[in-house]
């Protein structure tokens, strides 16, 4: 799985370029996603707009990966598929994150 990097002035979107978070993949997702968090400051945005698929284990990650954030740091979510979404949902995550229709719009200003 390959997590792409964009740094702007409000916020770090981190793109997950891959359709599934789910078993085999959520251990590495979660290591990664330490290791990019880790070195940052302020907002980071998971853009998860190639995801189709999430199970159990990836929304483990996911959450593991908002759990770990230090002080100073969030974790916010964008472009949910519907059946992403409607997990997020279900499970009551989208009481914990803040859930964003586009993830450029958020950062939208610092591309001028």
């Amino acid at each position: 799985m390959e997590l792409i990097v964009e740094h702007y002035a409000t916020a770090t979107v981190i793109r997950v370029n891959a359709t599934r978070i789910d078993a085999p993949t959520a251990l590495q997702f979660k290591e990664d996603m330490r290791s990019l968090t880790g070195r940052g400051e302020g907002r980071f945005i998971l853009d998860l707009k190639q995801v189709t698929f999430i199970d159990s284990s990836g929304l483990g990650a996911v959450v593991a990966s908002m759990k770990q954030m230090r002080p100073g740091q969030s974790l916010e979510l964008a472009c949910l598929q519907p059946i992403v979404d409607k997990v997020f949902r279900l499970t009551r995550m989208d009481t914990i994150f803040a859930i964003h229709n586009d993830a450029d719009q958020i950062v939208a200003p610092d591309r001028n």
